[in-house]
């Protein structure tokens, strides 16, 4: 077998024996996932996540995970918690201690400490035989034949049914809290989602910026006024009203129409009623309104005051799209 052949097929054989894995994880789901589940929901404190080597690793993505998902969590590694770190633990807190084996020393000497704590134990191991599956309050069940690892060592399959596992408590506590789009937002006012759902119009505007010229001013200087404030356009402004806007596309067509301009002012050229959105409205629907229209710009008003410019540009720097 060629050597390209032969690494494409181990890595399809561990492909297939990590899903095959995870996908019979749904038989070793008891009652204990429930009640794990719904004692997390009611926990007023917060859920610790522990663990040791590889397991330490998957508590601390399944924390992440809980903590932007609306439970809040906290990673504590197992053989720094009996060197002073099980001081973070408190009351009420719910500890999620994740163990293949399930006998590992560290896990052997921190079991009884944070039972004698009095806090609820929920459990994660592949043995329901072993010192954590049976000192624990309850046991999610991350049972696997073996590792994807051709010597059977490497955690592999072991790790990836931990995650899932993890995965599913997450999932399940969103259920039960309710948890939308726009809960999630808040966790992550950063991304590209979080903008979407939570920046508004008002969060973009250039104050320092806000081309406007009079009805009457010249054709010279509109076009002053479109190139110092760098947007494209400009709002055409009467009693402090928004009458009409100038792009640099009305600037063109105008030089295509006529040598002579000067004569012409403003009014002459202006599109009248132009499309115009409130600060207080989300980014992405003002998007959907450029979208929706086939234009780059958009005249922002609160109560028919003129507060500026949003360009597509602009929203498109945001990663919002």
């Amino acid at each position: 077998m060629k050597k390209t052949e032969s690494i494409l097929l181990n890595a399809k054989n561990t492909l297939i024996s990590e899903s095959q894995s995870i996908a019979n994880l749904v038989n070793y789901l008891t009652t204990d996932f429930s009640k794990s589940v719904e004692k997390i929901y009611a926990c007023k404190g917060r859920v610790v996540i522990t663990g040791i080597g590889k397991s330490a690793i998957i508590a601390q993505k399944i924390v992440a995970t809980l903590n932007s998902t609306g439970t809040p969590s906290m990673f504590l590694h197992a053989s720094e918690a009996v060197h002073g770190d099980l001081g973070m633990v408190l009351k009420e807190d719910i500890v999620l201690c994740i163990s293949k084996s399930g006998n590992s020393p560290e896990i052997k000497v921190l079991v009884p400490l944070l039972k004698r704590f009095g806090n609820t134990l929920i459990g994660m191991t592949a043995d329901l035989n072993s010192f954590l599956g049976k000192e624990s309050h309850h046991v999610l069940h991350a049972f696997i034949e073996a590792e994807a690892c051709p010597n059977n060592l490497a955690p592999t399959n072991s790790t990836t049914a931990q995650l899932v596992l993890g995965d599913a408590l997450a999932v399940c506590l969103m259920e039960l809290r309710n948890f939308k789009s726009e809960d999630f937002a808040v966790y992550h006012p950063g991304g590209a989602l979080g903008k979407k759902l939570l920046l508004r119009v008002k969060d973009m505007l250039d104050i320092t910026h806000t081309p406007q010229v009079h009805p009457d001013a010249s054709i010279k200087k509109v076009i002053m006024e479109i190139s110092e404030k760098r947007l494209g356009v400009t709002a055409v402004i009467d009693d402090h009203k928004v009458i009409g806007i100038i792009t640099d596309g009305d600037i063109r067509r105008m030089l295509n129409k006529t040598d002579n301009f000067s004569g012409l002012t403003a009014k002459d050229i202006m599109t009248i009623n132009p499309k115009n959105i409130s600060s207080s409205l989300l980014v992405s629907e003002a998007l959907n309104v450029l979208e929706n229209n086939s234009i780059t710009q958009l005249v922002v008003i609160d109560q028919e005051k003129y507060k500026g410019i949003i360009h597509l540009h602009d929203i498109l720097k945001q990663g919002i799209v």
